[in-house]
């Protein structure tokens, strides 16, 4: 099939990954970057980014159209696009194109991210809905959505795999880790395993969030190297005895991209319990779970010494993500397979 593929497509967006996929499935994909779209003016782009109007609203539906015209797709694929029109997917539609909208985030949550108001007047112009939660599949149905999958967030196999065979403690200097946002009380629960536990503990992500959410004390003891991406991501990953990964509460996650790409770089997975996780992994044997401060102390104390059972764990969740298919190629599969049975449909009515 070919896609026409709207997305961030820079090297550190997870969209560009889902794209390499859907190309490693034999799909022609036609990329349309939305960084191009975006004011300069920093000020200006929040402006005109939390109301989606402007200039580059146009320029961009614009241009999708344009490529439409040209390319002629089975799909326009939209990978968290906040600023495409209802009329441009109503258009899209009548030239026989099937449409999709990859959402990793929540517009339902109560975390209230800016940015939303055109992408719900789109939700019943989609062909199909891809989710993240099982919440918002009647959430998204209750606004009209014609089609709704829920798809996991995936690890990327060129990126996220295992450390050499030889890998050891010896090559980790990274005791407790988190690499992310400070979103929820992260802040807090990284702060007293340090301050309180006397773990040493090791935080990478933006600079300028992570200073403002810690104090002083805590930033300068804690936070080291800033947003990491790619290589440095997984080597990251690789070097850390123990990773962490929490559930964003505030976007009602049920499990958390950051723990598939641990488990696909063969990392040991200390996460936030919850249905969604205990569903994808075996507890205790495939990755650890814990609920609360108390549960998650007592258990870095108790996989913290233990380099062996650590290892055994972290093995057998890479495992457990390869077999049941927590990478990219495999989840943009089950996507194209729900979409491809609308195709035949939208072509008819648009004769």
């Amino acid at each position: 099939m070919k896609i026409l593929y709207a997305g961030t497509l820079t090297e550190n967006d997870t969209a560009l990954h889902r794209l390499w996929a859907l190309e490693r499935l034999e799909h022609t994909v036609v990329p349309l970057a939305f960084a191009g779209f975006e004011a300069k003016n920093p000020v200006l782009r929040k402006v005109l980014f939390r109301l989606s109007v402007g200039p580059g609203v146009d320029r961009l539906n614009a241009d999708v159209l344009r490529l439409a015209e040209t390319e002629r797709p089975d799909i326009f694929w939209g990978d968290k696009m906040l600023w495409i029109r209802p009329s441009t997917l109503k258009k899209l539609r009548a030239m026989g194109i099937a449409t999709v909208s990859y959402m990793i985030d929540n517009p339902f949550g109560t975390r209230q991210d800016p940015g939303w108001r055109l992408y719900m007047k789109d939700i019943p112009f989609y062909d199909l809905h891809v989710v993240q939660r099982d919440k918002n599949i009647s959430d998204y149905k209750a606004r009209g959505a014609r089609d709704v999958i829920k798809i996991q967030t995936a690890y990327e196999p060129t990126l996220n795999f295992p450390p050499p065979a030889e890998w050891s403690d010896k090559d980790c200097d990274r005791e407790v880790s988190f690499i992310g946002t400070p979103y929820d009380d992260r802040a807090e629960t990284l702060t007293r395993l340090w301050r309180e536990a006397g773990f040493a503990v090791t935080v990478s992500g933006n600079e300028r969030a992570w200073r403002r959410a810690f104090d002083a004390e805590a930033f300068a003891g804690i936070f080291r190297h800033g947003e990491l991406y790619r290589n440095a991501y997984r080597e990251a990953i690789w070097k850390s005895k123990i990773n962490l990964s929490f559930l964003t509460h505030s976007n009602q996650d049920e499990f958390v991209h950051k723990s598939f790409e641990i488990a696909g770089s063969g990392g040991f997975l200390l996460a936030e319990r919850s249905e969604g996780h205990m569903q994808r992994f075996v507890e205790d044997e495939e990755a650890v779970f814990f609920t609360g401060y108390e549960e998650l102390v007592a258990k870095i104390r108790r996989y913290l010494p233990d380099e062996a059972a650590r290892r055994r764990i972290a093995a057998a969740g890479r495992v457990r993500a390869e077999r049941d298919g927590y990478y990219n190629d495999r989840q943009m599969q089950l996507i194209l397979e729900r979409v491809a049975a609308t195709i035949p449909d939208v072509k008819a009515a648009a004769r």
